[in-house]
């Protein structure tokens, strides 16, 4: 079976969130497709199957399947577009966050995804222990989200992942800052679903635009995650949708010894 392994969100190779994608005529079972997950150990692997004129669109970390991916959704699109359907211009994904819509836009590809807006929640002692640094503000939607002080403080955060897997709410953490080079910064962790550090989280965005759009008064923001390999986001609010733009390189292409 092909296995692609594309860096999304990335200008150049190395960079952004890498994510495994295998494009499929049917589909395999729920614990082999969680077995393959495992053994790529990248924070996603994505599996499609092409129904009618969508796509099946399904992502699982490591450690189980989750319901909404940004990077693997934008891999998945790069590898469609690339390599199965080379006219197509817009790819729709049916997933278990409704219908995702991918658009191909020169070099970029942008995903139009549900808008999250989190909802203020009360800072404890056992989030601030974890995180290593007291935020100015708490919410949750899906994931906990911190704003911290200051973009460098969003940098230098060095979060204990044993203490954060151990909080009681939210799949994972985000933490999030105003950014003097671009709109906002921001890191995501899921130590949760066995991925301390996502390098570049695309669902986390969906929190991310709605809260700096009505923060900052702008509907349009460019957006940087800080982790080690770096990422580059290009968002927009657009009523209950975020649109999130970014580029893909390809890493990789292989041949998975299965027997399903």
């Amino acid at each position: 079976m092909k296995y692609y392994v594309v860096d999304a969100f990335a200008e150049k190779l190395f960079e952004g969130n890498p994510a495994g994608v295998c494009i499929m005529e049917n589909w395999l079972s729920d614990d082999l497709m969680q077995n393959i997950a495992a053994e790529n150990n990248l924070s996603e692997t994505a599996f499609a199957v092409k129904e009618g004129d969508s796509y099946r669109l399904r992502w699982f970390t490591p450690a189980e399947e989750i319901d909404l991916c940004g990077h693997a959704t934008l891999a998945t699109a790069y590898v469609v577009a690339n390599y199965y359907e080379r006219d197509a211009e817009r790819l729709t994904f049916q997933t278990m966050s409704g219908e995702l819509a991918v658009k191909k836009k020169g070099d970029l590809y942008e995903l139009d995804f549900p808008s999250r807006m989190p909802e203020e929640f009360p800072l404890t002692e056992q989030m601030v222990e974890a995180l290593g640094v007291t935020p100015v503000e708490t919410y949750v939607s899906r994931d906990l989200m911190f704003v911290l002080e200051s973009e460098e403080a969003v940098q230098n955060a060095a979060p204990n992942f044993s203490q954060l897997k151990e909080l009681p709410d939210g799949v994972g953490v985000s933490i999030t800052a105003k950014s003097e080079k671009y709109d906002f910064a921001s890191r995501s962790f899921f130590p949760k679903l066995n991925v301390n550090e996502d390098p570049v989280c695309g669902s986390a965005h969906c929190n991310f635009i709605p809260f700096w759009a009505n923060r900052l008064g702008k509907h349009e923001l460019t957006a940087r995650q800080l982790s080690k390999r770096g990422g580059t986001l290009y968002c927009k609010l657009e009523g209950d949708r975020v649109k999130i733009a970014g580029k893909a390189v390809l890493y990789s292409i292989a041949d998975l010894q299965i027997n399903p």
